[in-house]
């Protein structure tokens, strides 16, 4: 657990919640063994893929450990959902981003906890040229909205996830293969721009500066993982004053191939309290 002064949130898409703790784990491995040694304060996941119930059944043996959990599934059986671990209790949990289409898709979940407003957001992957994009575009049209109002408020927020979007160049390895590819497309890196240009703040990318990654996700197929052929497009995006107390973070990328219980590794970061 992350000392006093500090606070420390970690992102993941688990790519199945159920499959990260069991399936592809053993009793040494896996998110459960993951959660008993990270020090992070708060978790946010995106795509469980199980109903409520299921989730708390999963993750039950850290409720003993202090964690508290709020989720939001999505309608579509074994599909996206999003989801918070905090050690400390929710002040408040809101579901959707405010556009109504989505409201039952497993896709936003805020929570109040830990003095700050922290989400997590399962953006959609896309498909270029197929109402698929156009899904995608009305979503983030709605996490636009929503961010400008968080930004407005009076608590700091942070907004993290999977954003299925690399915003530049140092973001994608194989770039120059994905120009014409949802995900790396120009008006949704553009987006991306629009929201740091308003005052967001890319935290991992503040505090490695411009360079290649670090990377977040990388296939399962070929050799991507060995390669370090990724992408990163797990942000945490900040409000001003918590990127001024930015401290350290990062991709708690594993070892070796074998160690994943996820095609995503965990992005943490941590600031000063």
């Amino acid at each position: 657990m992350a000392s006093p002064q500090t606070l420390t949130v970690t992102t993941i898409n688990v790519n199945g919640a159920r499959a990260a703790c069991k399936e592809r784990s053993t009793e040494n491995l896996g998110m459960l063994a993951w959660l008993k040694q990270t020090r992070a304060d708060v978790i946010c996941m995106q795509e469980t893929r199980c109903e409520d119930d299921q989730l708390a059944a999963t993750f039950e043996t850290a409720f003993a450990d202090g964690w508290h959990l709020a989720s939001a599934p999505s309608e579509r059986k074994g599909r996206n959902g999003v989801a918070v671990l905090s050690r400390t209790p929710f002040d408040d949990i809101r579901i959707g981003c405010g556009a109504e289409e989505f409201d039952t898709h497993g896709r936003w979940i805020e929570v109040d906890t830990a003095g700050i407003t922290v989400v997590s957001v399962y953006v959609p992957t896309g498909e270029a040229e197929t109402e698929r994009q156009l899904e995608k575009e009305r979503f983030m049209a709605g996490v636009s909205k929503r961010m400008a109002q968080l930004q407005a408020g009076d608590r700091e927020a942070l907004v993290c996830g999977d954003w299925n979007i690399g915003h530049t160049e140092n973001d994608i390895k194989n770039w120059k293969g994905n120009v014409k590819k949802s995900g790396f497309l120009p008006e949704e890196r553009a987006w991306v721009s629009g929201l740091l240009a308003s005052g967001w703040v890319d935290a991992v990318r503040q505090l490695h500066g411009d360079v290649p990654g670090p990377y977040s996700w990388w296939s399962w197929r070929g050799k991507a993982f060995d390669n370090d052929a990724g992408w990163r497009i797990d942000y945490h995006l900040v409000t001003p004053g918590l990127a001024g107390r930015l401290v350290a973070g990062g991709t708690e990328r594993p070892e070796a191939y074998a160690l994943r219980w996820s095609d995503h590794a965990p992005v943490t970061v941590e600031f000063s309290a």
